[in-house]
């Protein structure tokens, strides 16, 4: 294998971008996905970061942050974190970026809590904007790693909401429009079907249905026509590359 499982989930969060879409870009890998994206089939793609700045283009050096100096460069608009929200409630942001400690069939992730929220085992980070992201934006795009005690039943506490206890929870509550697509995970991609549960869609070339369904925490259903991951193109390698030449974020 000439790529690594990082390279094959940038290139795959990056093909879930359509062009013309405007993207809540989240940290670590789905900054280099915007890139890509941008690069090959979106280029007019907007990038929305939630330090308040708007990109057009990416920025022209890796990111360690979303507020790094270079990102502030040639910025669109440099603005305030709440303006940007602002525009995501009222339906401009059309894919959103998130992750998570843990997620269950239906697609909620904690950030919050392990065990009790009154007496909890770990006490994790909270939301930040990723409640407001996956309740606002028009798609909701899950990045995390595939382990069998992140992907559980049922999360320990709602964070970010995904399909709550299926399909049509989302409508009842209130929330008006998105959920997840995909979850693009260091196994395969998993997407959700008409009742808002959580399948497999694609295993990575160097995994297995079998080692998937291994290290989800349920009976996770398995599309009809399952297959590997389409692995990153020569084209996508080079922008993966040349974007972090010290595999940063991708090693």
């Amino acid at each position: 294998m000439d790529y690594t499982p990082q390279e094959l989930m940038v290139a795959a969060a990056a093909r879930e971008i359509k062009d013309g879409e405007v993207v809540f870009v989240g940290m670590r890998l789905p900054l280099i996905a915007f890139v890509v994206a941008k690069r090959t089939h979106a280029p007019s793609a907007v990038g929305y970061f939630e330090c308040g700045l708007v990109r057009e283009t990416p920025s022209p050096e890796l990111l360690y942050t979303m507020a790094d100096p270079p990102n502030v460069l040639g910025a669109a608009w440099a603005t305030q974190l709440p303006y940007l929200m602002g525009l995501m409630a009222a339906g401009w942001v059309d894919v959103g970026f998130i992750g998570g400690a843990q997620i269950d069939k239906h697609g909620n992730l904690n950030t919050s809590y392990i065990g009790s929220y009154k007496r909890p085992q770990v006490r994790l980070p909270g939301s930040g904007g990723a409640a407001d992201i996956a309740s606002l934006s028009k798609r909701l795009l899950i990045i995390m790693n595939h382990e069998r005690r992140r992907f559980v039943e049922r999360v320990d506490y709602v964070t970010s909401p995904g399909y709550g206890a299926g399909r049509g929870w989302r409508e009842a509550v209130g929330l008006p429009r998105g959920g997840p697509s995909a979850v693009i995970t260091t196994l395969g991609v998993l997407r959700f079907d008409e009742s808002g549960e959580a399948y497999l869609a694609s295993y990575h070339p160097f995994s297995s249905v079998e080692e998937v369904r291994a290290n989800t925490g349920w009976d996770l259903k398995v599309a009809p026509d399952v297959r590997p991951t389409p692995p990153p193109t020569p084209e996508e390698l080079r922008i993966i590359r040349e974007y972090d030449p010290q595999g940063f974020w991708t090693r």
